[in-house]
């Protein structure tokens, strides 16, 4: 029986960003299960468990000498210790969010987090804003503005989640490292602190691993995984795939945890809610309009 041809790149490339994406959008799944955890105790319990699952991957993978050189580099090492606090304040935010009823607001941060990511480029690099990307832009400021509005309520939240991630990105930019050493010495500055935090909590009796059974335990550890796992997929997508497709498939992860809020976890979701969305979506597809308007005219000047 002959074997099956293998498949092209772009399509390994495209499952692996797509299980990335859904992986992300399932995410509060996953920390719901673990809603008797503070959320602080939670952060320092994934920064230990990804340090170590990391360490295990790069090691057997012989991929160490890149975190041995990159700890040599002042250059690298100072912008990774900005980055990691940034991270933290988003890993901190998102558990927080989820476990105490905010799914929807979090989905919102994530949708708005590409928009972000055009004005950061704009004002950092320079980055001409086309016409489109500044309607897109204003639509979700005006998203935002209704919900502040209708409810006088700052969506904290989701600017929070979306402009530390934006700035987390913008960060890793000019860093000279790879996913996966990046991500493991971002987790080893922080590590200390959790540790700290996590022997401190184990000193006093009161630390979380061990109280609530197997599979709460297990859940804690799996974290490592959890955080990890999505990243190296993503990463291996990424090399694979056009701008334009991964810039797509990032709505996965968002529209999953918005069905997640209102379907599974009933969360509150009003008309002001809804005209929020609706402009942030618009501004989203013009976003996406525009890249691929980008991405034809380029192609069309490399046949040319």
């Amino acid at each position: 029986m002959p074997s099956r041809p293998p498949s092209p790149p772009s399509t390994t490339g495209g499952l692996a960003a797509l299980a990335a994406f859904l992986c992300w959008g399932l995410l509060p799944v996953y920390w719901k299960a673990l809603g008797m955890v503070p959320a602080l105790e939670l952060l320092c319990h994934r920064i230990a468990w990804s340090l170590l699952f990391l360490g295990l991957v790069l090691t057997t993978t012989g991929r160490m000498a890149e975190v041995y050189s990159a700890l040599k580099s002042p250059r690298i090492m100072l912008p990774l210790t900005i980055s990691s606090a940034l991270i933290s304040i988003n890993w901190f935010t998102y558990i927080w969010a989820v476990n105490s009823g905010h799914v929807v607001e979090s989905s919102l941060g994530y949708y708005i987090n590409p928009l972000v990511n055009v004005i950061l480029g704009f004002i950092f690099f320079k980055d001409r804003l086309r016409p489109l990307q500044m309607l897109a832009i204003l639509l979700a400021l005006a998203g935002v503005i209704n919900l502040i509005v209708a409810y006088g309520h700052f969506p904290w939240i989701a600017l929070t989640l979306a402009f530390s991630f934006g700035f987390y990105g913008l960060v890793r930019k000019i860093v000279h490292v790879e996913s996966a050493p990046g991500l493991f010495l971002e987790t080893l500055i922080l590590g200390l602190p959790a540790a700290a935090y996590l022997l401190h909590l184990w000193g006093q009796n009161t630390g979380a691993l061990g109280a609530y059974g197997l599979q709460a335990d297990a859940l804690m550890v799996g974290a490592g995984a959890a955080t990890a796992l999505p990243l190296m997929a993503f990463a291996f997508g990424a090399r694979r795939l056009s701008l334009v497709t991964l810039g797509v498939l990032q709505y996965v992860a968002p529209t999953c945890m918005f069905l997640l809020g209102i379907f599974a976890y009933d969360e509150t979701f009003t008309p002001a809610h809804m005209t929020t969305f609706l402009l942030i979506w618009a501004g989203i597809g013009l976003y996406t309009v525009d890249g691929v308007k980008r991405l034809r005219r380029a192609s069309v000047r490399q046949t040319g």
